[in-house]
């Protein structure tokens, strides 16, 4: 025999361990590392803490990019990455900012509901956490492609109006539409901006002890919100010149950092931008789109988070960002999922280990086989 009974259940055991390990245990041994980050102000009670993780752009794969192989490895990918880090952390919520499809602009209806529904179960959670979305350019189209249709089914399919609040645990988070933020008086944008005026209204009402004396009529008509600051979260960073000041092993390469954004493409407009601000003042932003990470204060302190994307189609190290956070305090830490050429690596070596080995068993049994004639008696 070529090989024995013995070695090929050594290379067995050996290609079990390097899938499982690869498939699976590889995700607990990078998450284990990272942890819920702490508020300063400990006299918090945990009860009054909200754990909330936060990724972006997992871009599930339609018909027409990609194969099929790349769409099983990096969804994959995505699910066994969740469902790790859902596992040990167990957050009380979810946060998608945007870009949950790739070609949900193109789909059809049934195509749409065949991601949909396995965006869901890719993503799925205990019924103790709530899961949230925003929208993105990829799954309704850039502000120039919508239409009604594509807008609606999303917002049917995700519960997302153009501007909607959440609030859990007392604190409060808007969520909104980046591509309806440009103030055009297009079918949505003119939607959007009654939503976000009404919106702005009920802050006021909620945290404004002395905007509600003089708005009390007004006021009494909307449900109130928390008074504590909102957090922004939307596809689209806020307006800013370029990533020069991103760093991080995660921000853009260097040759990418110094290309300036383009307003309503990469980045918000600067005057929407600066409505956001005023209307909503939040507190903290998290965004997403660009597919690599940042962190910037914007010229009043408002911190902002660009979350990369989650999918190794990507990007060779997609990463998730878990935070902690009460009425008045903020904390996060980002969390690496494993680099795709880490995996491919640790599989090369497996295999080419495996061929070694089997040459070198060959040779010693060819070795071990070669009989020497007799020496003649005279």
């Amino acid at each position: 025999m070529f090989i024995s009974l013995k070695h090929l259940t050594n290379l067995t055991v050996l290609t079990t361990f390097t899938f499982v390990f690869c498939e699976y245990l590889i995700y607990y041994s990078i998450f284990l590392k990272c942890s819920w980050p702490k508020l300063e102000k400990t006299s918090t009670p945990d009860d009054q803490q909200l754990k909330a993780l936060f990724f972006s752009d997992p871009h599930l794969l339609g018909s027409r990019e990609g194969n099929w192989f790349d769409k099983l490895r990096r969804e994959w990918q995505m699910e066994r990455s969740f469902q790790t880090a859902n596992t040990i952390f167990q957050p009380e919520a979810i946060f998608v900012l945007g870009d949950l499809l790739d070609e949900g602009k193109w789909a059809s209806d049934q195509e749409f509901h065949d991601s949909v529904g396995r965006f869901k179960w890719m993503f799925r959670h205990s019924e103790d956490a709530q899961l949230h979305v925003v929208v993105g350019n990829h799954d309704i189209g850039f502000h120039y492609g919508i239409n009604s249709h594509l807008l609606d089914r999303f917002e049917k399919a995700f519960d997302v109006p153009s501007v909607k609040v959440v609030t859990i645990k007392n604190i409060s988070f808007v969520l909104v539409n980046s591509m309806s933020m440009h103030g055009d008086q297009c079918f949505m944008c003119k939607k959007a901006q009654e939503e976000l005026h009404e919106i702005s209204q009920r802050l006021n009402c909620s945290r404004d002890s002395h905007f509600y004396n003089n708005h009390h009529a007004t006021c009494d008509l909307y449900t109130r919100i928390a008074h504590s600051a909102p957090i922004l979260l939307q596809h689209f960073p806020m307006f800013r010149d370029s990533d020069a000041m991103c760093e991080g092993e995660d921000a853009a390469p260097p040759q990418e950092k110094v290309i300036r954004h383009r307003e309503k493409w990469e980045v918000l407009s600067k005057a929407s931008s600066q409505q956001l601000f005023r209307l909503i003042r939040p507190r903290f932003i998290l965004s997403g789109h660009i597919h690599h990470g940042c962190y910037i204060e914007h010229d009043d302190g408002t911190p902002e988070i660009t979350v990369p994307s989650f999918s190794w189609r990507n990007r060779n190290n997609p990463s998730f960002v878990l935070v902690t956070i009460s009425a008045d305090e903020i904390s996060f830490n980002k969390c690496f999922v494993p680099k795709e050429n880490t995996v491919i690596t640790i599989y090369l070596i497996s295999g080419v280990t495996m061929v070694i080995w089997t040459i070198f068993l060959k040779l010693r049994r060819k070795n071990r086989r070669v009989v020497f004639p007799h020496q003649a008696i005279d």
